[in-house]
């Protein structure tokens, strides 16, 4: 496919392209991660988390800080008997923003899996 149609192929799609609906903050693969691990329970604890994501706890943390301070999720620290544990929920607005981000990639995929014409037939 060419340049020429490529963009004309482009043009033929209406709105904008679906790459535009993702949200940097939720589409970073682990905070992705967090987000639909924790839409799979009412909370997720840390260490869940951490095995899941197959991240470090400073790198954990750091997603879920801003996670937080994002208001996508809330972050509960107590114990489990006399141990300290942090367990994670998503928050209506993550559970809003995860619909949103799942929206973007399906419409991406869709776009991608539509038939296009086959090299050197027009258009109709």
């Amino acid at each position: 496919m060419s340049v020429e149609d490529a963009t004309a192929t482009q043009d033929d799609q209406e709105g904008p392209h679906p790459t535009q609906a993702l949200d940097d903050t939720v589409h970073q693969r682990v905070r992705l991660g967090v987000l639909t691990v924790a839409r799979e329970a009412d909370r997720v604890e840390f260490s869940f988390l951490k095995r899941q994501l197959a991240v470090t706890d400073g790198n954990l943390s750091r997603h879920l800080k801003v996670l937080e301070d994002s208001g996508l999720i809330s972050v509960e620290k107590g114990y489990a008997g006399r141990r300290p544990r942090t367990w994670v929920a998503l928050t209506r607005e993550g559970a809003r923003a995860l619909d949103a981000e799942l929206r973007a990639l399906r419409a991406l995929v869709l776009r991608l899996e539509a038939p296009r014409p086959e090299p050197g037939t027009p258009d109709t």
